[in-house]
């Protein structure tokens, strides 16, 4: 799974909102606390935004807050609004490609990494990364030592 620079900010913009809640924080704030690009954040805040993750207001008292409570945010909600699906197979659904044999098994291992991508995303929290007190099962996948290694 390729991680980019847009779900990366957002989901720290999250935690960073959820750190401040319930005072909201103002855009360039939290720029500089996560030590992302204002102009780049602004535009994944008004993603967030349109997917009703965060909630904003104007002037001198405004800026931006959780739009539900931390706990309720999952990693695969900010991934699928800033993104759109967890995996997919050239733009299209796993579900949804077909291939010829020998190749045709090719599509449940899609699926299969599509699960497991999901057992960690819909499972972990904004709340759980601001509290820094992640899932138990998280635990135990990064306690495997070849977790860490690069292959």
């Amino acid at each position: 799974m390729h991680i980019t620079a847009r779900v990366d900010y957002a989901v720290r913009a999250l935690v960073e909102l959820a750190a401040a809640a319930p005072e909201p924080r103002k855009a360039d704030a939290v720029a500089k606390a996560q030590h992302v690009p204002f102009k780049f954040l602004e535009t994944v805040l008004s993603d967030l935004r349109r997917g009703e993750l965060v909630r904003s207001r104007r002037g001198p008292d405004g800026g931006y807050w959780l739009a539900r409570p931390a706990e309720q945010i999952s990693v695969a909600d900010v991934i699928r609004t800033v993104e759109g699906p967890l995996a997919s197979v050239r733009g299209e659904r796993p579900e949804d490609v077909t291939y010829d044999a020998p190749a045709e098994r090719l599509v449940d291992v899609w699926i299969a990494v599509r699960v497991n991508l999901r057992a960690v995303l819909e499972n972990v929290s904004v709340a759980d990364i601001a509290s820094g007190a992640l899932p138990e099962f998280v635990s135990t996948l990064i306690a495997d030592p070849g977790a860490w290694k690069r292959r």
